[in-house]
């Protein structure tokens, strides 16, 4: 038996994903963000976001607006909107952040960034899926790079309760990489050769979108194109990069390179200016 069979688990992706956001993966995960924080500072830099706050706003008036970060990690978005745009001087209105996240360390680690206009709310600590959203009526709620461990089966379920999270004049954000993106490609090789075809693949911004349209869920969509990259040598923020797409420690970017399938993925991911891992990513806008 390889290296690579050897990591092989029963754990599936949702599993995964959860057990990596914790206290013991944090020095893997502030390796994935040395090079993913180029996608929250895409997604920042790709629209106008202070003056679509400000629609927000008004719409709300004369109450504060109220916003569902679902899935918010640790809250690389909010972060990036302070550093990559005007929002820090727009003198937006407190804005009321509620966080939404499977994992206990998530939470504290997203409501620990927050900063004016957005103040910390409510936390649900609890899967989209699982929301309870009867009562909860958001002018704002969204998902960036947050729903790709929600399985086929649990996608329909998920959107239905963050559409149905939004009020009468809300909006949804979702932003998501699409089939050829890096992460998804990535993700289905590992699974095809570590975990032999049999676990959950990423979602991906295609079925998103067509499960929206299928439910009757009117949605804009615009695409960016963008790459992550980092010099050559930089090999243990690549290590936990990779190990964080695939939210699998247990492979080292050796035991990476020399298997046939994902070394010849890696090799595509690097000439002589360093790696470079290309992204394509959808914004998808709904209105409720």
């Amino acid at each position: 038996m390889g290296k690579l069979d050897a990591a092989t688990s029963r754990s599936d992706t949702f599993d995964r994903s959860c057990a990596h956001w914790s206290e013991s993966g944090r020095r893997e995960m502030e390796q994935f963000y040395v090079l993913a924080i180029e996608d929250y500072r895409q997604i920042a830099i790709s629209f106008d976001w202070v003056s679509w706050l400000k629609e927000r706003e008004r719409r709300a008036a004369p109450r504060a607006v109220h916003l569902l970060d679902v899935a918010c990690g640790s809250g690389k978005f909010p972060s990036a909107l302070q550093e990559y745009t005007s929002l820090a001087s727009a003198q937006l209105k407190p804005i009321r952040y509620d966080l939404l996240d499977p994992t206990s360390f998530s939470l504290e680690e997203a409501r620990g960034v927050l900063r004016p206009p957005f103040n910390p709310g409510e936390e649900y600590q609890c899967r989209l899926q699982d929301l309870e959203g009867e009562s909860l009526r958001f002018d704002i709620v969204w998902a960036v790079h947050a729903l790709y461990a929600l399985p086929p089966g649990e996608l329909q379920d998920g959107l239905e309760r963050l559409v149905g999270a939004l009020g009468p004049e809300g909006t949804g954000f979702i932003a998501h990489a699409c089939e050829n993106a890096h992460y998804l490609q990535f993700y289905r090789v590992y699974l095809d050769r570590v975990k032999q075809g049999k676990g959950t693949p990423y979602a991906s911004a295609e079925q998103i979108t067509e499960t929206l349209r299928r439910l009757g869920v009117a949605c804009e969509t615009r695409d960016i194109h963008y790459e992550c990259r980092t010099p050559l040598d930089n090999t243990s923020a690549v290590e936990g990069y990779l190990q964080r797409c695939l939210f699998d420690s247990t492979i080292s970017l050796d035991d990476m390179r020399k298997d046939r399938a994902l070394g010849q993925y890696l090799e595509g991911c690097r000439d002589a200016e360093g790696w470079r891992f290309r992204q394509h990513v959808k914004m998808i806008f709904i209105a409720a």
